[in-house]
């Protein structure tokens, strides 16, 4: 099976899909529109054996002035808890529609707390959405900074009131889409993927501390720089990303957390005596993208780590453009591709968005087909090449 090309093995996982589709058409909805938690969790008790509970699937009937579809659902899979929170929303940015992925650690606080608190305080900093429509690029990221900095100090500030979840914290994706462009601000592990004519482009990097790309080494070094350190990728051994609004631990209260970490004896006290923190561990500084939505651009989909710590974004394009061809429901599409990341036994709470830019004819669209007489040609070539290399192999020995 591992011989069979990526065509091959999605044909297989679309059939399994179709009959998915075919068990959510019962709900009478029509095509774009909205679903709902039940109808998802009755038919992933038809088609699979593991549990998975569907906390939001909002509407894809909303739509704006961009000719946007929408489709977006949060499963809470195989965790005990839910954290992810998914917001959509058309209003209140001229013109521009607004979407936000949150993945929450240590409790859903954080997540309860932004849903609101960043959508009004990027709403304000964006002068209802003025700065967008000028598509001054420096202006609209000092702005989105400034929005997000100051969210994470109102959060930081209401942890510490309330004392609800002193460990809390969570990521954030957000996506500002008009007619023509795309804005991201980025922390996080969450990630963008647009369609371009069928090519997936990756647009944002997960902020994690280990690894070997860019962003991570930069993570890295900011980490060390601030008084930190890494242990098997975590923070003080602690957390696995490395931007994220609260938490707490990493910000206002580093230094109890050292201590709390000598009394359960995760450290030394010398080690402890040694440690000079000069800044934040963790930050709510986002990384900030301005991106053309050309003719070429089809679909922008926004992912939870649920769905890409299992299913790649070539993979998850290509999943989206079968489910379109198929059906051209936006929110079934969403729906199964949460599906096929549960199917690929994904154990973390998995939460999208897709954003159909209303630029593409899905249904006179030609769908790919594959050759089954060519790739099965090609899996026999294969297996020719290698025993030929193991022939040869064995004369030259002997």
């Amino acid at each position: 099976m591992a011989l069979l090309s990526q065509h091959l093995q999605r044909f297989l996982l679309n059939e399994h899909n179709s009959l998915s589709s075919s068990f959510k058409s019962t709900t009478n909805r029509s095509s774009g529109g909205g679903g709902s938690g039940t109808s998802l969790l009755t038919v992933n008790a038809r088609i699979r054996s593991c549990s998975a509970i569907a906390i939001d699937a909002q509407s894809s009937s909303l739509t704006d002035i961009a000719r946007i579809r929408w489709g977006s659902t949060s499963l809470q899979g195989a965790r005990d808890e839910m954290e992810d929170g998914v917001v959509v929303r058309s209003d209140g940015l001229d013109g521009f529609s607004f979407a936000a992925v949150f993945d929450g650690h240590a409790g859903f606080s954080s997540v309860k707390f932004l849903r609101d608190e960043l959508y009004k305080e990027c709403c304000g900093a964006l002068q209802g959405g003025l700065l967008l429509g000028e598509k001054n690029f420096k202006v609209i990221r000092e702005a989105l900074q400034e929005a997000f900095l100051k969210v994470d100090n109102k959060l930081l500030n209401w942890l510490e009131t309330t004392g609800e979840g002193n460990e809390s914290g969570a990521t954030a994706t957000v996506l500002f889409i008009g007619n023509d462009m795309l804005f991201i601000s980025h922390v996080g592990d969450s990630s963008v993927v647009l369609s371009r004519s069928g090519k997936a482009e990756t647009l944002t990097n997960p902020h994690r501390p280990y690894g070997n790309s860019k962003v991570s080494l930069q993570e890295i070094k900011r980490i060390r720089e601030a008084g930190g350190w890494i242990v098997n990728g975590r923070i003080c051994g602690d957390i696995a990303v490395s931007r994220a609004f609260g938490d707490m631990r990493f910000k206002t209260k580093k230094n109890e957390m050292l201590k709390k970490g000598v009394e359960e004896g995760r450290w030394s006290k010398k080690f402890v005596s040694r440690v000079q923190f000069s800044g934040d561990l963790v930050t709510a500084s986002p990384d900030i993208f301005q991106v053309a939505l050309e003719k070429d651009a089809e679909f922008v989909l926004l992912a939870s780590d649920g769905l890409w710590d299992y299913i790649n974004s070539s993979e998850a394009v290509d999943f989206v453009r079968a489910q379109l061809q198929q059906h051209g429901d936006v929110q079934l599409a969403c729906e199964a591709l949460a599906q096929a990341a549960l199917d690929r036994y994904s154990q973390d709470n998995i939460s999208i968005v897709i954003a159909d830019l209303g630029q593409t004819d899905w249904r006179n669209l030609t769908l790919q087909q594959p050759n089954f007489v060519f790739e099965l040609g090609q899996a026999l070539a294969t297996i020719g090449i290698v025993s030929l290399g193991i022939w040869m192999t064995s004369l030259f020995i002997v």
